[in-house]
């Protein structure tokens, strides 16, 4: 089984997270996607984020397809870094091939991410076009890595 894995604050979740899933669910062979709403985002201020329950509710108001699943797995968990989460996903589901998802525009700032290498280096990262970061998600320093 293959899961793709779109982690992100979803404040609020739009229909370019649902675009983005469409897009992988149809060309990555994927048997579903995960959307990971996380609790917080190191990289954002916290009082720039709504309460997790907002966020999640906006996530499965948008999440309109059967083969999207929308979770608090990182509230539950306790982790703050996605390459935690991944560890333990990885290990808590050890046949599943997961795939990570990523807007391009996030591929710009990716090697700010915690043990960027270790998730690239851990399962494959889709980068998906996103209007206006395509170009410079291929200059980015993670993708010259």
């Amino acid at each position: 089984m293959r899961i793709g894995l779109l982690g992100g604050s979803f404040n609020p979740a739009h229909a370019g997270h649902l675009h983005l899933s469409e897009i992988a669910l149809a060309r990555l062979g994927l048997h579903a996607v995960w959307w990971l709403v996380s609790p917080r985002n190191p990289l954002k201020a916290p009082q720039d984020l709504a309460r997790l329950e907002a966020r999640l509710a906006s996530a499965r108001a948008m999440a309109r397809h059967p083969r999207i699943k929308v979770t608090d797995i990182e509230a539950r968990l306790g982790t703050r870094y996605t390459v935690d989460t991944l560890a333990v996903l990885r290990r808590r589901h050890p046949g599943v091939r997961f795939v990570w998802l990523m807007g391009a525009d996030n591929m710009v700032g990716f090697h700010r991410w915690r043990r960027w290498r270790a998730i690239a280096a851990a399962l494959p990262v889709a980068v998906l076009a996103r209007p206006g970061y395509t170009r410079g998600a291929g200059l980015s320093r993670a993708a010259q890595s």
